[in-house]
């Protein structure tokens, strides 16, 4: 333990921010340098708590306490050892990741939790600093050929461990470039590009395969894939975006969240925008807030990166809505440490400038003559109770309906399963009740030596949980491959031979 007073001499401190009015300017991240000092007082609030549930909220099992005592020690050799042992992209997971680890600090029961996630990517950035994360090739190949098609976190994750592991791996993208959600998702004041493009040089180097424009089930068939590899890790995502089926929808200015934020990260990278994400074409041409209402239906992190998107496009205004009441400001007991806490968060894109109403159904969308986008026709939400019930319902507020004006309407309501069009129908996958590959807890499809991870087997969920299925989903094509496996395990980190 580094400082076993350290939780009480020093506060909890987070690098400062940009100033919104200058960071609107550009799509550069936004915060601002942490000294050497700084990070090591925040490692040093770290108690060494005998039972450290940070372990437990984190989806990748991070052995935290250890990191923050190296980091304490500036041993930033042993922190990046013990960090790298759980978690393949802790750069992505510094910057992006909503810490569910520091919502189950000890420490977080009555004072501000530690910093976890800011002496994560301390550890992480300080290692490609120094040297210390450097191409570390397996030494031996075993013969082995692996497919992972989708080159988001979950792909990634899988293909660092299952070419670790030495067998050989070659990434298939349907995009123009590697990185999935994280490339054409994930804004770049969040997450500048050349962070990938890092790491993608240093999974090259070590010997992963990466096609790009290679639309598996498209371009390729999905079994002239799975003939040719010893095994196949299905990664592509959760990729169909709930829609609003109501009157109007076919207006021009209604527009998935995703056609958005990809088109501008491709417009930040000054790349060919004639086609989209997914390697088709953009249908509705270039999408722009400049001098528009918006209005963000979704009150989640794609709609917030929508928020900050538009601002940075110069929108006349921005608008989010929430079907669902607002959350309360502080804890709960509906949800007790160490639970994560259903609580309001204001996000740095929420602090740029956007009005946020909850409670807000949308009932029409309101066009001209020509076409065009004018307005949403909404009404406010409310708990009554109907005359022939005793319990109170979830409903339209009588009274309530108005029409607010908008031309740019961004639907961000989350995903529904991945694409089942093309190779997943192609393979003959058996999907979930709600629409996602179904998958024994070996990972395994009912397609023989098909497995998949990430969103196409769980659904929608963080960056952290797809890098842990990742993990996990290689370990066990690894066991598939060689009756063994040597791969970390998610329970603890360490290293755990087991035998079949």
């Amino acid at each position: 333990m580094g400082k076993p007073t350290g939780f009480m001499e020093f506060g909890r401190e987070l690098p400062g921010k940009r100033d919104p009015k200058e960071r609107l300017k550009d799509y550069k991240e936004l915060y601002l340098d942490f000294s050497a000092t700084q990070i090591k007082n925040q490692a040093a609030r770290c108690m060494n708590c005998g039972v450290p549930f940070c372990h437990s909220g984190c989806p990748l099992g991070n052995i935290i306490p250890e990191f923050n005592d190296a980091v304490y020690r500036n041993d930033w050799e042993e922190a990046a050892e013990i960090l790298f042992s759980t978690n393949n992209f802790p750069e992505f997971t510094g910057r992006i990741c909503p810490a569910p680890c520091e919502a189950s600090c000890v420490l977080g029961i009555n004072k501000p939790p530690v910093t976890i996630e800011n002496i994560e990517k301390s550890i992480v950035e300080t290692a490609f600093e120094k040297g210390i994360l450097k191409a570390n090739p397996p030494k031996t190949r075993t013969g082995k050929t692996v497919a992972v098609v989708g080159s988001g976190p979950a792909g990634l994750a899988a293909a660092a461990q299952l070419n670790s592991a030495g067998h050989t791996v070659t990434v298939f993208e349907r995009a123009d470039q590697i990185g999935g959600l994280l490339r054409y998702g994930i804004p770049d004041f969040k997450l500048e590009k050349w962070v990938i493009d890092r790491r993608i040089k240093l999974m090259e180097e070590e010997g992963v395969i990466f096609k790009t424009n290679v639309n598996v089930g498209v371009t390729i068939k999905a079994k002239e894939i799975v003939n040719s590899f010893d095994a196949v890790v299905l990664t592509g995502g959760s990729t169909v975006g709930r829609d609003l089926n109501i009157p109007g929808r076919q207006f021009k200015g209604v527009h998935f969240a995703m056609e958005f934020l990809s088109q501008q990260n491709k417009r930040v990278a000054n790349i060919d925008r004639s086609v989209d994400h997914t390697g088709e074409g953009y249908k509705n041409g270039e999408l722009l807030a400049t001098g528009k209402n918006v209005v963000v239906i979704g009150g989640g992190d794609t709609g917030s990166d929508c928020v900050g998107t538009s601002n940075r496009h110069g929108a006349k205004s921005v608008l989010q809505f929430e079907l669902m009441p607002k959350p309360p400001e502080s804890k709960n007991d509906q949800t007790p440490w160490p639970n994560w806490p259903m609580i309001l968060r204001t996000s740095t894109s929420h602090e740029e400038g956007c009005d946020r109403l909850w409670s807000i159904t949308t009932k029409e969308f309101v066009g001209d003559e020509n076409g065009n986008l004018t307005g949403l026709k909404i009404a406010e939400m409310g708990w009554l109770t109907p005359a022939d019930s005793k319990l109170p319902k979830y409903q339209e507020l009588p009274g309530t309906e108005r029409i607010i004006p908008c031309e740019l309407t961004l639907l961000a309501m989350g995903f529904l399963h991945p694409q089942h069009a093309g190779m997943l129908n192609e393979l003959g996958v058996e999907y979930d009740e709600r629409g996602n590959i179904k998958a024994n807890a070996q990972y395994q499809t009912t397609v023989d030596k098909v497995f998949t991870a990430g969103d196409m087997r769980r659904g929608q969920s963080l960056v952290v949980w797809a890098i842990s299925e990742g993990r996990e989903a290689a370990r066990n094509v690894d066991m598939f491959l060689m009756g063994e496996t040597s791969l970390e395990a998610k329970d603890h980190g360490m290293l755990d031979t087991v035998y079949v």
